[in-house]
């Protein structure tokens, strides 16, 4: 009877031996994705900021300028592309909303991302867009893989509608969690007028024409990443606009339309924390809880089996050795 449970125990043994490294580096990686449904808002403030008044052409210092970013999943959309991608699809449908500090439109920018639920990597089909225009993505936006690693990524700029490195920047505590910070600093690039100005009768796709004067713009990139889910739980920008040349600045080299130091609020910093976190104990169950907890059940079978396969050798009642005869003395 022993040695048939003996024989069990080993069986069990080797069955979660095999299965930690199994569901660690088959099933998590197929199992841990984006929701393809997935609805995310986001406030951030820059208080102070310099803004340009498109009615006088001046910049002036205003009290606060919100941005609204929004993050609403295509389903229909994403299933439509899988049929062709042969893999699971996330289809964000984004918009980063400015309004000044009157509650007016600033300028409105729509985005359509498309990606893979499980890499976080671009999945390029048509559709994918910047404010109407078709562009090739090249690296993460948004969100940082699962299972972030110690290293530099490739992060899309909406703005410049290029990508270009972020880079790792150290291990940092943020709000009792362990964060990787990053940084991407983007140069002074010429970029489009948004499509939507705030006012209107504007042909932003003909203003630079007619006018002769561009838009620049320049910003400092910060994200706080939890590594286990790959999401950012903190965002800064430290970011300048500036119009330049032409007739519509009445001679004037260049004028700021927009600068600023723009942080999440902290109300929706809070509610970051608290939904990461949450996610990150999901994460960790298939990535490391489980895992590690079959090996070291798979140990204590195999234990157990050992100690009760020595209890058999040394059952009571087995016949004591006897002692090997001694010659008869001559």
């Amino acid at each position: 009877m022993r040695r048939r449970a003996c024989l069990v125990l080993v069986a069990l043994a080797v069955f979660f031996a095999a299965l930690a490294p199994l569901l660690r580096w088959y099933a998590f990686p197929r199992l841990a994705k984006v929701p393809a449904g997935q609805y995310q808002e986001m406030v951030l403030e820059a208080k102070p900021a310099v803004l340009l008044d498109y009615g006088t052409l001046q910049s002036k210092r205003v009290e606060k300028l919100t941005i609204v970013q929004t993050l609403k999943g295509n389903v229909e959309e994403s299933e439509r592309i899988e049929q062709t991608a042969g893999r699971d699809v996330v289809v964000w449908d984004c918009l980063s909303y400015v309004q000044g500090p009157d509650g007016r439109m600033v300028s409105q920018i729509p985005e359509r991302y498309i990606f893979d639920a499980h890499t976080q990597e671009p999945v390029h089909a048509t559709g994918e867009s910047v404010d109407g225009d078709p562009v090739r993505r090249e690296g993460i936006e948004f969100k940082w893989p699962f299972l972030t690693e110690k290293r530099d990524y490739v992060y899309f700029d909406a703005q410049a509608r290029t990508s270009a490195p972020i880079h790792y920047k150290g291990t940092r505590q943020f709000r009792g969690l362990e964060v990787y910070y990053f940084e991407q600093t983007i140069p002074w690039t010429k970029v489009p007028f948004p499509k939507k100005m705030p006012f209107p009768g504007i042909d932003a796709a003909a203003l630079e024409k007619q006018t002769g004067t561009t838009r620049w713009y320049t910003t400092k990139r910060m994200f706080w990443v939890e590594p286990v889910t790959g999401a950012p739980v903190n965002g800064e920008e430290i970011h300048k606009e500036e119009l330049r040349g032409g007739s519509l600045l009445s001679g004037r080299e260049k004028v700021t339309a927009f600068a600023g130091h723009v942080k999440m609020r902290p109300d929706y910093v809070d509610s970051t924390v608290e939904l990461v976190t949450s996610q990150r104990r999901l994460v960790l169950l298939l990535a490391s809880y489980l895992p590690w907890g079959f090996l070291s059940l798979g140990g204590s079978f195999l234990g157990l089996a050992l100690w009760l396969e020595a209890r058999v050798h040394r059952r009571p009642g087995a016949p004591a050795e006897q002692p090997s005869p001694q010659p008869a003395p001559v």
